[in-house]
């Protein structure tokens, strides 16, 4: 593919996902079709309730930051963060991860979420207001260009958003730069094991909804070192029968080409990634 090519599906893409995630927005909830989520599944790859936090102060969140939660696991967890650290999310929605990060980083602490969606950052940015959370703001940006200075962060997270980039090495590299030496990356995403039929990786609705742009775990790893990552750790967690059941639903089950519902739970997985840049 020629790099006008690339550039045109690159935007197709971004302009898809953006009006999807907006679309969200103006509904209050997750779209019924084509999304991470169903609102009728407990198991979705992306599911906006609050049962994949280990964090128990995620519940005492308002409806308006849970309602509008699109993630597969909880990064803010798996970083371990630390009072006075300085924290980046990729793809920060309504700010869920922002402000649970917000309270492990404490007032000496800082968080900015970047976000490519303008509804996203409107309602992110209400809030904020609403939660008084002086030591969060939320800057408009795409993941592949941060609006961020040189190793100015102590922990990047993400949660089910690296994997919409059609550009991930880009992504990787942007994370890289942005990193102080020593800091640590920390995401929940979608990932494969093994390829995806055709048909489902030239869907957009599909990539708009975590599926289609998920990446081969192993080439995710390779490009995470390609940017220059160290010590890069993956566990996997499989999803259930629900799960899959409501991915055929969303999809049109003709999509996974045949494949059973145990082949498709192995081959699509929620993956917690972490690395390090080094320290010198």
């Amino acid at each position: 593919m020629s790099d006008v090519n690339i550039q045109k599906e690159s935007i197709t893409i971004k302009k898809k996902v953006r009006e999807h995630y907006a679309s969200a927005i103006v509904k209050k909830n997750t779209p019924s079709s084509g999304g991470c989520c169903s609102e009728s599944s407990n198991h979705s790859c992306c599911n906006k309730s609050t049962q994949l936090y280990d964090d128990p102060t995620v519940f005492e969140l308002p409806a308006e930051v849970t309602d509008i939660s699109f993630g597969c696991g909880d990064p803010v967890t798996l970083a371990s963060l630390q009072p006075g650290q300085t924290v980046l999310d990729l793809g920060s929605g309504g700010g869920i991860d922002c402000f649970l990060a917000a309270k492990k980083v404490g007032p000496e602490g800082h968080v900015i979420g970047v976000d490519m969606t303008p509804e996203m950052i409107e309602r992110a940015r209400e809030n904020k207001t609403r939660l008084k959370a002086d030591n969060v703001e939320f800057r408009l940006g795409e993941i592949e260009h941060l609006p961020i200075a040189d190793q100015s962060i102590d922990v990047v997270i993400s949660n089910c958003v690296i994997n919409l980039s059609v550009d991930k090495q880009q992504v990787l590299n942007e994370v890289y730069r942005v990193l102080k030496p020593g800091g640590k990356l920390a995401v929940s995403d979608i990932v494969t094991q093994g390829s995806l039929p055709e048909i489902l990786m030239e869907d957009l609705t599909a990539w708009a909804g975590c599926i289609s742009g998920a990446l081969d775990i192993n080439e995710y790893v390779s490009i995470i070192e390609k940017a220059g990552f160290i010590k890069v750790e993956v566990r996997p967690v499989y999803f259930d029968d629900d799960m899959v059941k409501e991915a055929e639903k969303s999809l049109d089950k003709k999509k996974f080409a045949g494949l059973s519902r145990e082949t498709i739970k192995k081959m699509i997985f929620s993956a917690k990634i972490t690395a390090f840049k080094p320290a010198s």
